[in-house]
């Protein structure tokens, strides 16, 4: 169009997808601290099994203060609720009512979208482990170790739990999703050395309870934070597998519709 000002043109066309996902990581980020379901998962529950726990004398942790114990624990609790029983649930009711067809054909790509995903639950989990961490401390909780191991092995935890949820959400009708997301935390929050020491199994349910994720990343945020170890290698290899496993079973089984 032209004017006594100059000449102005229409310049169509998608945004950078930088910007697209920065776009979309505020949408998902938002959506997901507006719900009050995924609020339960990640915050509220979480804050009151540390709470609880460190202040009543249920159950016999073997450390001198029992936040000590729990902390680690409640915060690897927050990873996977987030990352997986969130995301999970969240996701598949996305692709239920055809929101994900509808984002996959914008000019958003698929990658992209996912992308947005993950750098949506990392920023939710840092509000999480803040929260978290203020409330230990105010309980008496004394961390040790390097910083650096402790993010490694959150790092490791969200990639290994993101792909299971993906997976989950991408596979399941979003009703199955709901019902088995709630029910692996519910056994895992148990059986997982969240709140119990995996020493207080049987030694050969043990054996299979370390492989699991969540007691993979519990155990290894203990011997960082209340041993003062440096980055647990076993702990982290398991992790490592099942971040690939997952994530990769995700990219290739993931339906969209």
């Amino acid at each position: 169009m032209s004017g006594g000002t100059g000449t102005y043109a229409p310049k169509p066309g998608a945004a950078p997808v930088g910007r697209m996902i920065a776009a979309q990581t505020a949408l998902e980020t938002r959506m997901l601290l507006r719900n009050g379901e995924q609020l339960l998962l990640t915050v509220i529950i979480p804050s009151l099994l540390l709470v609880l726990f460190s202040t009543v004398d249920v159950v016999d942790t073997g450390a001198e203060k029992a936040v000590d114990f729990l902390a680690p624990g409640v915060l690897a609790l927050a990873v996977m609720s987030t990352a997986f029983t969130g995301q999970a649930i969240a996701t598949g009711f996305e692709r239920r009512y055809g929101v994900l067809k509808r984002l996959a054909a914008s000019p958003l790509p698929r990658w992209a979208l996912m992308t947005a995903k993950t750098l949506s639950v990392l920023v939710t989990e840092v509000l999480q482990i803040t929260l978290l961490t203020l409330i230990a401390l105010g309980l008496g909780w004394s961390p040790q170790g390097d910083p650096l191991s402790v993010l490694l092995l959150l790092v490791l935890g969200t990639a290994a739990f993101s792909g299971l949820g993906l997976l989950m959400a991408g596979t399941l009708k979003a009703e199955a999703t709901l019902a088995a997301a709630n029910l692996v935390f519910l056994l895992l929050l148990v059986g997982g050395g969240v709140i119990v020491p995996l020493e207080k199994f049987p030694d050969a349910a043990r054996t299979v309870l370390e492989l699991l994720p969540i007691s993979a990343l519990s155990d290894g945020l203990r011997d960082v934070l209340q041993g003062g170890a440096s980055l647990p290698w076993s702990q982290a290899a398991v992790l490592a597998v099942w971040a690939v496993l997952g994530l990769g079973a995700a990219a290739r089984f993931f339906r969209w519709e």
